[in-house]
């Protein structure tokens, strides 16, 4: 897990109006996410009966081995076909496919360390070479204890000859890129992500620092 030290202010005299401000530490999400953050359909990035609907069920496990039961994780994508509706995307703002399709969804773990997100597989990422990048889904990960958010990338099985040229697991070893790919399962994907292994050639999840 990716350690960041807070910054340290010097004390200076004066009072609100006079002392410059800086940057505070992040704070730990720790169990009050649940009283504002979640919203009744924050799971579904694609709505039911959408075309090509699968869930990805997220399972969040502790450097204990134990599952954190009070962690949310967000998603973010593209769509079926490897587009946004975004400003920021340089082949133009598109209607999303399918239709309700938002790319977002945020979901809270149950007693198991669990999240499920109800969504559609997206499709391959030009970049700026003649690559793709392999279908995957942005996956960040909030709870009690962390200052900042996990970042990683959850991949599908079936894509093996896309992973071989996708430009972030080619930066990776083997073994390492082999931790975010997920597991099918019926009616879509299962996935583990460890926070946390003292073993450097453990079970941790590789994270990406944005």
């Amino acid at each position: 897990m990716t350690e960041k030290p807070a910054p340290i202010y010097p004390v200076v005299p004066g009072d609100f109006t006079t002392t410059p401000f800086g940057v505070t530490p992040s704070q730990t999400v720790g169990p009050y996410w649940h009283i504002g953050l979640p919203w009744t359909d924050g799971p579904d990035a694609a709505p039911e009966g959408a075309d090509g609907r699968i869930t990805l069920a997220i399972t969040v496990i502790d450097g204990s081995r134990a599952p954190i039961s009070d962690v949310m994780i967000e998603t973010w994508q593209a769509d079926a076909l490897g587009r946004f509706n975004h400003p920021d995307d340089p082949r133009g703002v598109v209607e999303l496919t399918p239709a309700g399709f938002r790319g977002f969804a945020r979901s809270a773990a149950d007693s198991t360390g669990t999240a499920l997100v109800n969504t559609v597989k997206p499709g391959a990422l030009p970049t700026e070479s003649e690559v793709e990048e392999a279908p995957h889904v942005n996956v960040s990960v909030f709870a009690r204890g962390m200052l900042d958010r996990l970042v990683t990338r959850l991949y599908f099985p079936e894509d093996t000859d896309a992973h071989a040229v996708d430009p972030v697991l080619s930066s990776l070893t083997e073994r390492e890129r082999a931790k975010l790919v997920a597991t099918k399962v019926d009616g879509g994907y299962s996935w583990t992500v460890y926070v946390q292994d003292a073993n450097a050639d453990g079970v941790e999840t590789p994270f990406f620092e944005l």
